[in-house]
């Protein structure tokens, strides 16, 4: 398994389409067996899921994200934990744990109301897992 976090100071950045590194954590037999980071060659939920997928990213775990990097992660075959705060690290030990607290229904509200069809974040309103703005 090879997990992804978008990452800022240690934490899960809350922005899926405007992250500027991922921490990549390879796992072997339920533990952690190695950790870097990585800066994403292009924006937007296309270039990204395409990034991860070339890392070999089978598994991402985030903040905020919209309809369209949702839909590009599955058509990937990556499997989305979003709505996640609080520490990278201990997101994905909490996943390994099966213990994370994430929302399947993350979404950015944008989006539904505005028939936006572009990355999330353009006016970065309504934009995050819990019903607030976006980080960064």
């Amino acid at each position: 398994m090879k997990i992804a976090v978008p990452y800022e100071n240690g934490q899960v950045f809350q922005h899926f389409g405007h992250t500027g590194q991922f921490k990549i954590y390879d796992v072997e037999n339920g533990q952690i067996a190695g950790e870097r980071t990585a800066e994403p060659t292009g924006g937007g939920h296309g270039a990204l899921a395409g990034f991860l997928t070339g890392l070999g990213v089978d598994t991402l775990i985030c903040g905020g994200i919209g309809a369209g990097a949702q839909e590009a992660l599955a058509q990937a075959g990556i499997r989305l934990y979003g709505g996640v705060t609080g520490g990278a690290d201990e997101a994905v030990r909490a996943l390994l744990a099966g213990t994370l607290d994430y929302s399947a229904e993350v979404r950015c509200s944008h989006h539904e109301h505005h028939g936006e069809h572009d990355h999330c974040g353009e006016d970065k309103h309504g934009c995050s897992g819990s019903g607030g703005h976006c980080g960064g």
